[in-house]
């Protein structure tokens, strides 16, 4: 799955991910948590801010 959220919230989605999810053994997954710089939205051509 693909998750993106406000940096505020980084750590409380990610702890609720591994608390969902994890079941100790192999194959859980990894969260990766990286910087999101810029969306367009498709459809429209709108950018970043106006995307959301």
């Amino acid at each position: 799955i693909e998750i993106v959220v406000d940096d505020a919230d980084v750590t409380d989605v990610a702890d609720i991910v591994v608390k969902t999810a994890q079941t100790g053994r192999i194959g859980d997954g990894k969260v990766w948590v990286t910087p999101v710089e810029s969306v367009v939205r498709v459809r429209t051509g709108e950018k970043d801010e106006a995307a959301l």
